[in-house]
């Protein structure tokens, strides 16, 4: 398992790393905000769109092959610009990136779910889920101080390393997998399955939960300068957020796990943690800042491991990938999502509506979530077809 968890480090270290850093010392590649918002756009724009085909490409060939040509194609877009050094380069290597995190990332949680026994998910994507957060967390930090040191290229170099080394342990470390046979599926047949409400549920908590902690990341730095708090206080704000998601994970996952706790009980309280973070986002000054921090933190953290492990328990075996890369896909549209939405009620009312909009919205997802929310024991599978 840990080198699946190292790429789950990868794939967030990589995202927020040098997403943090492409706006400094790099004046020859970075012109304009226009600029820098297309290359912010192309990590996210190629998992949106290749998540979904590399999960099923998972299912058909095996996880293992996909992770391992994920990560060697991670290190070989990072090694690019660390080499070539151009504007150019710098944009096909954040292209190449994004599509590599693509093929890893889902077929890395399709792993955990299969050399895992059903008993067990819940744990198993908590950890998962922490050494993911502890990506995003230290991202930023770690990757502003290579590129004080070195550069952008330094940052290029280490992910290449990075990508290079996790790519060697997995190969030595992960055994083989082999696709499971399965029954033939139309594009009918999918998508009654991805509009069934044991997919459609924990992927939309998914998604609200990311939206809600891209939010949180990107605004309460803004409230936090609107209350004429300083960058430090506001820093320690979204570290309180990321902090309290990597460590509710792990507990929520072994609760699921030792029957403390269902997916639909779980998955209603961390949306209504999560909206009731949005709603003390409104509130002025350090106190609502640092309460809204850490409910969205800890709602984000109940719902992922939950999210994951429900939609693992409610999927046959043989379709694990396509459904981890579909179940990323909302995640990815939650991410890029969230942030527009409360950014469109802004500019027409305040951020405080914003975070009020958002709050709504989450909590009718509670709402629904618990009363419309079919119960999804970690300890059964639904029958293969054969």
């Amino acid at each position: 398992m840990w080198p699946l968890y190292a790429a789950g480090f990868t794939t967030a270290f990589g995202a927020h790393g040098i997403a943090a850093s492409l706006g400094s010392h790099t004046d020859d590649a970075v012109t304009s905000l226009l600029v820098l918002g297309g290359l912010l756009a192309l990590y996210d724009g190629a998992e949106v769109i290749l998540k979904p085909l590399f999960g099923t490409l998972a299912d058909r060939i095996g996880a293992r092959s996909v992770l391992l040509g994920g990560l060697m194609a991670f290190a070989a877009a990072s090694a690019l610009y660390a080499v070539a050094d151009s504007p150019g380069w710098l944009w096909a290597a954040r292209l190449g990136q994004g599509a590599a995190a693509s093929a890893f990332s889902p077929s890395a949680s399709a792993l955990v779910a299969r050399l895992n026994p059903a008993a067990k998910h819940g744990r198993a994507f908590g950890s998962f889920g922490f050494y993911k957060s502890i990506g995003y967390t230290l991202g930023p930090l770690l990757g502003g101080v290579l590129v004080w040191a070195g550069g952008l290229r330094l940052l290029f170099a280490v992910l290449a390393g990075l990508g290079a080394v996790v790519a060697v342990w997995a190969a030595l470390a992960v055994p083989v997998v082999p696709p499971l046979p399965k029954a033939r599926q139309t594009v009918l047949d999918l998508a009654r399955r991805l509009a069934d409400p044991v997919f459609l549920n924990p992927t939309a908590a998914l998604a609200a939960a990311t939206a809600a902690l891209s939010v949180g990341v990107g605004f309460l730095p803004v409230s936090g300068r609107a209350a004429g708090l300083g960058t430090v206080a506001t820093g320690a704000a979204v570290s309180v957020l990321a902090g309290c998601a990597a460590l509710v994970q792990p507990r929520a996952g072994r609760a699921l796990d030792d029957g403390r706790l269902t997916a639909r009980t779980g998955l209603a309280a961390g949306l209504s943690a999560t909206a009731g973070g949005l709603g003390c986002a409104m509130l002025p000054g350090l106190t609502g800042i640092l309460l809204a921090a850490a409910l969205i933190g800890a709602g984000t953290g109940l719902i992922t491991p939950l999210g994951f492990a429900a939609l693992a328990a409610s999927t046959s075996t043989e379709r694990h990938g396509q459904t981890m890369g579909a179940a990323e896909l909302g995640r990815e549209l939650g991410d890029a999502g969230g942030p527009l939405f409360v950014a469109a009620v802004a500019s027409i009312a305040t951020l405080t509506y914003g975070f009020g909009a958002l709050a709504a919205l989450t909590g009718a997802l509670a709402v629904a979530a618990f009363l419309h929310g079919r119960p999804v024991s970690s300890t059964t599978q639904p029958q293969t077809k054969r």
